[in-house]
């Protein structure tokens, strides 16, 4: 761009819950250009490691629920004005390597589902050329404050928030914030 002008960009924050996700896309400084929930299962059973048993795993890269990440991240790149050039997702738990360990670990059993869905999600960014930031949930909001050069980012969520109404919920937060700190602009800061 002439001028050295950055192009504008955009990126998108997720708040997973099972089979749905709450996708807050921001843009420079924080403004907040489209917020939306998705269902990634279209009426197929929502906990297929869960439900369907161990058949499911490793199968879920080609099935009707990645092919609806793919469709759900094309229908909001072509709703966003600017180009979306990342995504934030929460950080998948450490599963056991084989299926039949997570079969037998309990705590690798309800997780799977959801970390399947979150493989989804990223390789469906992935493949629309979008990076992938891993977020972690318990500091997410710091690092949020922190690209934005806050010492706390509630204050700009809520008004964030106040600027679309309702719906605004933690998702909605959480996933604002995920978006907002995977931007990284400015280096964390001492807090005074």
């Amino acid at each position: 761009m002439a001028g050295g002008e950055a192009q504008p960009a955009a990126a998108v924050g997720v708040a997973e819950h099972g089979n749905s996700a709450v996708l807050v896309t921001v843009g420079s400084g924080g403004k907040l250009l489209d917020r939306r929930r998705i269902d990634l299962t279209h009426g197929l059973p929502t906990h297929p490691h869960h439900h369907e048993g161990s058949w499911a795993v490793g199968r879920y890269r080609n099935s009707p629920w990645a092919r609806g990440a793919r469709e759900k991240l094309a229908e909001l790149a072509a709703a966003v004005p600017v180009p979306i050039v990342r995504i934030a997702i929460r950080a998948c738990p450490k599963l056991p390597p084989t299926t039949e360990e997570r079969i037998a670990d309990n705590r690798a059993q309800t997780v799977a589902d959801t970390v399947m869905y979150r493989e989804a999600l990223a390789t469906a960014a992935e493949a629309r050329g979008w990076l992938v930031h891993w977020y972690d949930r318990e500091r997410v909001f710091r690092d949020a404050a922190a690209a934005l050069g806050r010492k706390d980012a509630d204050a700009f969520l809520r008004a964030m928030g106040r600027t679309v109404g309702p719906p605004w919920q933690a998702t909605h937060r959480l996933a604002a914030a995920a978006a907002i700190a995977s931007t990284g602009r400015r280096a964390p800061q001492p807090e005074r």
